[in-house]
């Protein structure tokens, strides 16, 4: 992700959290409307949609009512948004979940400080506000409104900086790049060794059976070639699975998986 492209989303998430207390209140920081919005940004809409309508609905058990302390999830939705695109399928949109809840809950903190250097702030202007003085409650919304909106830009960076780079072997832009790589490689393997074996060729390059094992996707047949391959840094498999439990998809697709092994047997 370019770094034009990370700064436009954290304006945008600081705008969103502005807009739940103080200006505009045009209900942009609703998750509906900040997800979609943030993934036309990124030109994933339906990844911006599906992640908009779930912290839509948890932010429907929440009643901002008194001095009700819950999670924001505006910057959240925002942050969600970027770590879902910056990886592919299921296992983006449970990153993109898991990245929300904690930016969502790193956001009801920073509103529960908020409030109280706010209380603070009247405390020591109320004299003047006693007196009358019209310029002392300017200067007392004014630094308010300053304050919520270097909380919205520290609560929207931290949330983007827990996004996986979008430049790592999961992205969606290098999937397909890599895919060509891994074919390129086990070509040149092939023609160094005539079409033989499963030994590695000079370079490093992949050869026939560890092409064909790329491509049918199995995990049992673990010769030479595959012991030799080069880590790529993806993420262990025990994380992924537990990132595909966010979402049905993954649930089902791990049924899926899980039918498949027993019919093996």
């Amino acid at each position: 992700m370019s770094l034009e492209l990370q700064l436009l989303l954290l304006v945008w998430g600081t705008l969103v959290g502005l807009d739940l207390v103080s200006v505009p209140q045009a209900m942009i920081a609703r998750p509906i409307v900040a997800g979609p919005i943030a993934g036309a940004m990124l030109g994933d809409i339906g990844t911006g949609l599906q992640l908009g309508v779930l912290f839509e609905l948890f932010q429907y058990d929440i009643l901002p009512m008194g001095a009700t302390r819950s999670p924001e999830y505006g910057p959240a939705t925002v942050a969600a948004v970027s770590a879902a695109h910056a990886a592919a399928g299921t296992l983006g949109l449970g990153l993109g979940a898991l990245v929300g809840l904690i930016t969502g809950m790193v956001g009801g903190l920073s509103l529960h400080t908020l409030r109280q250097l706010n209380t603070r702030a009247v405390r020591r202007a109320a004299v003047a506000l006693e007196a009358g003085d019209p310029r002392a409650l300017e200067r007392l919304h004014a630094a308010s409104i300053l304050r919520d909106g270097v909380r919205a830009a520290v609560v929207t960076a931290l949330g983007l900086a827990l996004a996986p780079d979008s430049a790592g072997p999961i992205s969606r832009g290098n999937a397909s790049t890599a895919r060509g790589r891994v074919a390129q490689r086990g070509g040149g393997g092939l023609g160094a060794r005539g079409g033989g074996g499963g030994n590695a060729a000079p370079g490093g390059t992949w050869t026939q059976s560890a092409l064909v094992r790329g491509r049918c996707g199995g995990r049992h047949d673990r010769g030479p070639a595959a012991m030799s391959r080069p880590s790529t840094g993806t993420r262990p498999r025990l994380v992924r699975s537990l990132l595909r439990l966010f979402t049905v998809p993954g649930i089902l697709e791990l049924r899926a998986d899980a039918g498949r092994r027993h019919r093996r047997r």
